[in-house]
């Protein structure tokens, strides 16, 4: 449905309130600019000056129910949006009353009340979130638009390129806004980019572009207009180059050595605030003391703010990791009495939990490169697609920062999107949605926005791949606060996670090991989700534990079956959970049997290994007979030779004998 005519009405209150709009931003930056200054602001401070056309000709005509995605350059947006002057503030100096509750500063402002969903300081980051966000308006037809603002800078960036395609691939709601002021920081567009032609590089990837001059503001309105009544008729995406200049330094740090103070004394001759305003003074629109009024009204507005936010409370340290997952967990699932059992593979068992979270919930979706016609990298989706459909069992393109953004987005947006990325490798061309974005946006936004998103890959060596498909990461991910890391390694927790970790507010990575999925094992016929807070004892003893998870639980089990026929008698944890570590079962293993040793597939120095080695160092050193010791991965990228390949990695004899010189140590 059409929202309202492409042309503006141009009365008087309509043409005020552009004004408005555009000073209000103007004066309250000039405001920011002084008391960074005085450094009550501090950090970054990224000034919209000479912009504002663009955040006044488009945001205003948005529903309450549309999303807005910003740039780091965003108070303009966040004012035009309708987030409290106040509150934006008070988030610029770090107190409790900012609209992020002091979390996220100048660059990141958020407000769920305004579908506000923030600046993002990684040039780029916010064009797969706005992706995902238009992919869930898609899916749940709700008729709304995502617009994404960015500067030009972004457009070298891959995940501009992605984003698009993505959009004109699934026909998403969404309108990306170029915020292109002719300088990526303090590089002019063309130094940098080859085709400097921005409307053309969108419409390369079929989406209807224009460009527009975004000095001024009727012109940005018109273009606008004619954009989102094109979406809401279409569903397609459109794209909106804004030929803007910013009138200050790329940030409050910046000495602007790149360009001369003639270019921008030019520039601000045509600036769209003294452009508009004589435009209405000589068309005998707005008159000059009627233009006093408006200034004197923001100013008394600007004045309530600053003492709002000087007012504001600093939110106590005691609270400082509040939020970083969200305060409310669900209840762990009932898990019922096993039933009869069954024969199946890793594999099978995956697919089966896949496809039964799917039936319980509409909104859980599985994407990711060849899940659907292929039937995974890894055969692990095989099937779902004739029994789920292309609108769930989606395939993606080979752009992994795109598509895990999407999630990242859709999860917001309230999907349960189930992200498979083809192998851990690949998983670091999308490490930065998932450390910038996903893990941080609960505790950044002060719990406004949370992702509760599944990401799936395949990890681990044992395949003859060679160095580049080899890794075992899952040790680094675990270094993330604001994450879960699972590691199922049983045909049951194949099965059973999956569903539990879909219910979690948070996002939660599963790592599949491998040389898992061909395992053979038994798995109830009634088997269903399985809690994944705690280690699993896999087998009791009581002269040593064994620590370990995923692929090397199977050779642990096997070494502490030769280890009892040496008798020696092991105790074998299955951490399941990376992040976070239930420390409770591995103390209470140890006080048993004194003696630890961990087994871990990730390379020694830096590893999971001595994360868990000083942790009962610093929490049971007193229940230790001997040294914490490992066994990992050899400081050497995995070689392709097989015999090379199999000495790189935990074995089963290796285990052997490192327990064996273990026991042998004494306190």
């Amino acid at each position: 449905m059409t929202r309202s005519t492409d042309k503006p009405r141009l009365d008087h209150t309509h043409l005020r309130n552009l004004l408005w709009h555009m000073i209000r931003i103007r004066r309250f930056e000039e405001k920011c600019a002084e008391l960074y200054t005085q450094q009550k602001i501090r950090g970054f401070l990224h000034l919209y000056d000479g912009e504002e056309a663009i955040a006044a000709g488009i945001i205003p005509l948005l529903s309450g129910s549309d999303r807005v995605v910003a740039t780091y350059r965003e108070h303009g947006h966040a004012l035009a949006r309708g987030v409290p002057m106040g509150a934006v503030l008070a988030e610029m100096y770090g107190k409790a009353e900012g609209c992020a509750g002091g979390r996220g500063g100048s660059m990141h402002l958020f407000s769920r009340e305004h579908n506000f969903y923030g600046g993002n300081a990684i040039v780029g980051g916010g064009l797969p979130l706005a992706v995902g966000l238009g992919l869930a308006d898609r899916m749940s037809s709700s008729g709304c638009t995502t617009v994404c603002f960015f500067g030009e800078g972004a457009v070298a960036e891959g995940e501009f390129h992605e984003s698009l395609n993505l959009a004109a691939l699934w026909n998403l709601p969404v309108l990306f806004v170029c915020e292109n002021n002719g300088y990526a920081m303090g590089s002019a567009l063309e130094l940098t980019e080859a085709q400097t032609d921005i409307t053309a590089r969108a419409r390369s990837y079929g989406i209807d572009a224009a460009s527009v001059d975004g000095m001024d503001v009727v012109a940005v309105e018109v273009a606008a207009r004619k954009a989102l009544n094109a979406i809401s008729d279409t569903g397609k995406p459109r794209f909106l180059e804004c030929k803007t200049y910013r009138f200050r330094a790329h940030s409050m740090f910046d000495p602007q050595l790149y360009r001369s103070s003639e270019e921008v004394a030019k520039w601000r001759e045509k600036g769209p605030v003294v452009r508009f305003q004589t435009w209405l003074n000589d068309a005998g629109l707005l008159r000059a003391p009627e233009v006093s009024e408006i200034t004197a009204g923001i100013d008394a507005e600007i004045a309530e703010a600053v003492s709002f936010a000087e007012n504001g409370t600093d939110e106590p340290t005691e609270q400082l990791t509040r939020f970083v997952l969200a305060p409310d967990r669900p209840a762990a699932p009932s898990v019922p009495q096993p039933s009869k059992m069954i024969a199946t593979t890793y594999r099978e068992a995956v697919r089966a939990g896949i496809a039964d979270a799917m039936s319980r919930d509409q909104r859980v979706f599985l994407m990711g490169e060849d899940v659907g016609h292929y039937g995974g990298c890894y055969a692990v989706s095989k099937g779902l697609l004739a029994e789920f459909g292309a609108a769930r069992i989606r395939d993606t393109p080979l752009s992994e920062s795109g598509f895990t953004g999407a999630g990242i987005g859709a999860a917001i947006a309230g999907l349960r999107p189930i992200v498979e990325l083809m192998t851990v490798n690949f998983s670091l061309l999308a490490l930065d949605q998932i450390l910038n974005t996903a893990a941080t946006i609960r505790h950044m936004s002060n719990n406004q926005f949370g992702v509760p998103l599944v990401i799936r890959m395949a990890t681990g060596a044992g395949r003859q791949l060679a160095a580049q498909h080899s890794h075992s990461l899952e040790g680094w991910y675990a270094h993330i606060p604001g994450l879960r890391v699972l590691t199922p390694a049983t045909p049951e927790d194949a099965r059973g996670m999956l569903w539990t970790a879909l219910q979690d507010p948070d996002p939660v990575l599963i790592f599949e090991n491998v040389m898992l999925y061909n395992r053979e094992g038994m798995l109830a016929e009634n088997a269903g989700p399985v809690g994944i807070d705690q280690a699993a004892t896999r087998r009791s003893g009581r002269d040593i534990s064994l620590i370990t998870y995923g692929g090397s639980l199977y050779k642990t089990l096997e070494a502490a079956e030769i280890l009892a026929q040496k008798g020696v008698s092991a105790d074998v944890i299955d951490l399941r959970s990376l992040r976070p570590l239930d420390m409770d079962t591995i103390k209470t293993s140890v006080a048993k049997t004194n003696r630890a040793l961990v087994i871990d597939e990730g390379w020694k120095s830096g590893s999971l290994a001595a994360e868990i080695g000083m942790r009962l160092v610093e929490e049971a050193f007193y229940d230790l007979d001997a040294p914490v010791a490992r066994v990992c991965s050899e400081e050497v990228p995995i070689p392709y030779a097989r015999h090379l390949e199999q000495a790189a990695i935990p074995q089963t004899d290796k285990i052997v004998r490192a327990a064996q010189e273990l026991m042998e140590a004494r306190p």
